[in-house]
């Protein structure tokens, strides 16, 4: 895997993310070199749903709306049933992410996490995976649905579940290498 050093990951969230779809991008991208940040709502820690149970506290740095956009190389967006449903009737949250979208910088987003992409009108005619239970939501938006660990279109990266973590992983940061390296030349 390449390294990303020095490079910034803002991972936006809220109460009921799914654990392993935060915690795992937050080490693997960390590992890689990053500064990884979490962001919510008001800036408070949130917890996780692990499974069929609630999970751990994550400690947030920073409220969603502070999120500097020009800063950050990359946004990961972890699913889970209730973060991506909550956070994608909040439009402030919605617009943070077209306007960090509109940078052209890595997006990713796995298993429910594209409700929000949908929301902020960013799928249609584009490729993307995501947890089978939201493929016709986003068929319906006007995306190509795939049915592959990780789909990469442009900026955006889905992928479908916490099975899928590794591959979503390497494939932000092979994202965010290439990027970095197409800025510098």
């Amino acid at each position: 895997m390449p390294s990303i050093d020095n490079a910034k990951i803002v991972i936006v969230a809220t109460d009921g993310f799914e654990q392993s779809e935060l915690t795992t991008p937050q080490k693997q991208l960390a590992e890689a070199g990053a500064t990884v940040h979490v962001a919510s709502p008001d800036g408070s820690n949130i917890k996780g749903w692990d499974k069929d149970h609630w999970g751990d506290e994550t400690k947030a740095d920073l409220k969603i709306e502070d999120i500097d956009v020009a800063t950050y190389d990359a946004m990961v967006l972890p699913g889970g049933q209730i973060n991506p449903d909550v956070l994608r009737a909040d439009a402030d949250v919605v617009q943070k992410i077209k306007d960090f979208a509109a940078t052209g910088k890595t997006l990713a987003a796995i298993c429910h996490a594209p409700w929000l992409l949908i929301e902020a009108d960013l799928v249609r005619g584009k490729r993307l995976t995501s947890y089978n239970s939201i493929r016709t939501d986003l068929k319906n938006a006007g995306a190509e649905v795939v049915d592959e660990e990780v789909a990469q279109d442009g900026n955006l990266i889905t992928s479908r579940n916490p099975g899928d973590l590794d591959a979503f992983c390497k494939t932000i940061v092979e994202a965010v290498s290439a990027s970095r390296d197409k800025a510098a030349a």
